[in-house]
């Protein structure tokens, strides 16, 4: 097994899951999971959907560019998980918008942080 616990979840010794980017990630995976259960049924197959793979593609992009050879392909997938996060950070929006979310505040603070964390691994990577 892993190496110890963070949150819920088993954290092995895998270099992405040291990361705070991808462990913040996580985190925002769930907070999307749990305001999108909030949601009318009607948009289990759209905005529900949209905001939850957009979610899920941050941390994943992370754990994928751990895993290759070379910083330009790791930076590759870190702005991806940006264009992602970009993505979620407008749907968010949108929620609000349509009156599904009252209160953005937790979540896109949460969404500003990741993205701090995404330039900044961003940066690292891409000068090399």
């Amino acid at each position: 097994m892993g190496d110890g616990k963070w949150g819920e979840w088993e954290v092995g010794g895998r270099p992405h899951e040291r990361l705070d980017a991808w462990r913040q990630g996580m985190l925002l995976v769930k907070a999307v999971y749990d305001v999108s259960a909030r949601f009318p049924g009607d948009e289990r197959f759209g905005l529900t959907q949209q905001m939850r793979r957009a979610a899920v593609s941050i941390p994943s992009n992370i754990a994928e560019g751990a895993a290759r050879s070379g910083a330009k392909e790791y930076a590759h997938f870190i702005s991806v998980a940006r264009g992602s996060l970009a993505e979620l950070t407008t749907q968010i929006q949108i929620a609000r918008m349509l009156g599904y979310l009252d209160d953005t505040t937790e979540i896109l603070n949460l969404t500003d942080h990741v993205g701090r964390l995404l330039t900044g691994l961003y940066r690292k990577w891409s000068a090399q």
